[in-house]
């Protein structure tokens, strides 16, 4: 091979110095860009603290302050299974600053009018002249919205976050949950009653745990619903309860609201039937009765006997039956066609006093006992309860309970006899278990199974039964009192039970406020037509929910009443 030629290759020192330089080139290209880097990692460094620090400590308009910024304005409302019911989030004000406006205040006028038609083109113009420093246009501004305020491009038009409260099960027990104003705090149900827990920044980080279960909730007010649009009522209420702890598993007054828009919510749908709301319950009224007699003495047994004629005069009123026997009948018997005059005639026995120290016990004479503020009182006959009243509150006409009431009621007379207060926090160590009160003996409590048990497989609750589930419980129809009268066509029907009736674990109560005739029931407005299915339905549906399996083979012990009903019933 030919070596190069002296014109092509440089001298050996030559070679040696430009490699010198390129090397040192490099050197200095490399230490800009790591001084680059150092000052760029730097700038994100500081840019990163910066958002940490104003996380923590910034000011946020005056709203939050210090570690507490990162914890939301309100704590959040959970059900018993830890499903959120509440909770807050952030979400758009819009607002005016009328002395910041620099473009034609007309002109802006209609944009706002047509954006937000709540106000007139009059009333921004009215708000854009006023000399105020600043007006509210709307709060939980939809995204939409802002935008379209945003594009308007005036300085004057406020943009801001502020906390929003969202409930993501929309209409779903709103009337347990509530709902909050515009200012944050609880205006109604579960939100005004624990507002001062789900406010403070020492508790709010921890939610509030409600006894409701989301999905038991559903199948309830599902079930409830259909039926009221069915029989075309104005309105209803139902009620499922733990009857050995007194949690409220479901509860929901119909019509509903949607708490995310309180303010179209109307008074009707605002009006919580199940809490707030007290009615005369008719029937559902009679197993107190029977127990009270029992514990007392008046009553013997299921097979004692009363006289039930085809009307009963009483202190010159004449009490009726709509299933009359015209004979002697038994106590079972009484209870499974629901006599009010046998019912009656047991509380007469058993006279005035012990049945108001019976019901005041049972805490029927005052508010219901719950964590809800919005709960009635009881509707008595006051300073004229005598003896014809003492008759017609024994069969349940005379006084008016909340539904929720009546469950509380149910719940006692198949927990033992026990009280225990209803409450809509799940029992756990936040919430232990309160010491219950004996109403009733044990020995009655038991004996009533049979009987309920008799009611819906023998009696007027026939289509309460859900096979396998052991349902009892009893049917109740009331006359409605409407323009302080007895209406003669306008029924308030229920139906309250427990299930399984073998071992009692579950009340119900369903309601219905004037329920229509229909075909299928044969023009009949009574509990065993339109309730005591809604009855069958749902605990056919929540049963395995709540850990029940069906079973065909059990029962209470029948044993007690069987043998007293008529051969003719």
């Amino acid at each position: 091979m030919n070596a190069p030629t002296a014109a092509l290759v440089a001298p050996r020192p030559e070679r040696l110095r430009l490699v010198g330089q390129r090397r040192q080139t490099l050197s200095m290209m490399h230490q800009r860009l790591m001084l680059g880097m150092l000052v760029y990692a730097g700038v994100v460094a500081l840019i990163a603290l910066r958002i940490l620090y104003l996380a923590a400590f910034g000011d946020h308009a005056g709203r939050q302050a210090g570690v507490g910024a990162l914890v939301p304005d309100r704590g959040d409302i959970v059900d018993r299974d830890g499903q959120p019911l509440a909770r807050t989030i952030d979400a758009w004000s819009i607002g005016l600053h009328p002395n910041k406006v620099i473009g034609d205040k007309l002109q802006l006028a209609r944009k706002l009018a047509q954006l937000m038609p709540e106000r007139s083109e009059a009333d921004y113009f009215n708000m854009l002249r006023s000399g105020k420093s600043f007006f509210y246009l709307r709060r939980r501004a939809s995204p939409e919205i802002v935008e379209a305020v945003n594009a308007i491009g005036e300085p004057g038009l406020a943009l801001d976050r502020e906390p929003e409260r969202l409930y993501p099960q929309t209409n779903l027990a709103a009337h347990v949950i509530g709902f909050t104003n515009l200012d944050g705090h609880g205006a109604a149900g579960a939100e005004l009653a624990f507002d001062k827990q789900l406010a403070d920044a020492a508790t709010r980080a921890t939610p509030v745990q409600l006894s409701i279960s989301m999905t038991v909730q559903q199948a309830l007010e599902h079930e409830l619903q259909e039926a009221m649009t069915r029989f075309s009522a104005i309105g209803a209420a139902g009620v499922v309860m733990d009857v050995h702890t007194g949690e409220i598993i479901a509860m929901t007054s119909l019509p509903s609201m949607n708490p995310n828009a309180p303010g179209k919510v109307t008074p009707d749908q605002m009006f919580n039937r199940a809490t707030l709301g007290v009615y005369e319950l008719g029937s559902t009224f009679k197993p107190f009765t029977l127990a009270m007699a029992m514990d007392a003495g008046v009553v013997s047994g299921p097979g004692q006997i009363y006289n039930c004629p085809q009307t009963l005069p009483a202190y010159g009123h004449v009490i009726h039956d709509t299933h009359p026997f015209g004979r002697t009948c038994t106590v079972a018997e009484i209870m499974m066609e629901s006599s009010n005059i046998g019912m009656a005639q047991m509380a007469q026995q058993l006279g005035t006093a012990r049945q108001q120290a019976f019901l005041r016990r049972m805490g029927f004479l005052s508010k219901v006992e719950v964590e809800l503020p919005e709960r009635g009182r009881t509707l008595t006959p006051g300073s004229r309860w005598g003896p014809f009243e003492t008759m017609t509150v024994g069969f349940g006409q005379g006084i008016a309970v909340a539904p929720l009431q009546l469950a509380m009621g149910y719940a006692t007379l198949f927990d033992g006899g026990i009280y225990h207060p209803p409450t809509i926090l799940k029992i756990g160590p936040n919430h232990p278990l309160p010491k219950g009160r004996r109403v009733f003996t044990a020995d009655t409590s038991y004996r009533m199974r049979a009987l309920l048990r008799l009611v819906v497989t023998k009696g007027t609750g026939r289509k309460a039964d859900a096979p396998g589930y052991r349902v009892g419980g009893k049917t109740g129809t009331a006359q409605k009192i409407i323009g302080g009268r007895y209406s003669q066509s306008v029924n308030i029907t229920s139906f309250a039970g427990v299930f399984p009736m073998d071992d009692p674990r579950y009340v119900i109560v369903v309601m219905l406020d004037a329920p229509k005739a229909t075909a299928e029931t044969y023009g009949f407005t009574t509990a065993g037509w339109n309730v005591a299915p809604v009855v069958s339905k749902t605990v056919s549906r929540i049963a395995p929910m709540l850990g029940i399996a069906p079973d065909l083979h059990r029962e209470p012990d029948m044993s007690e009443v069987l043998p007293y009903i008529h051969e003719e019933q």
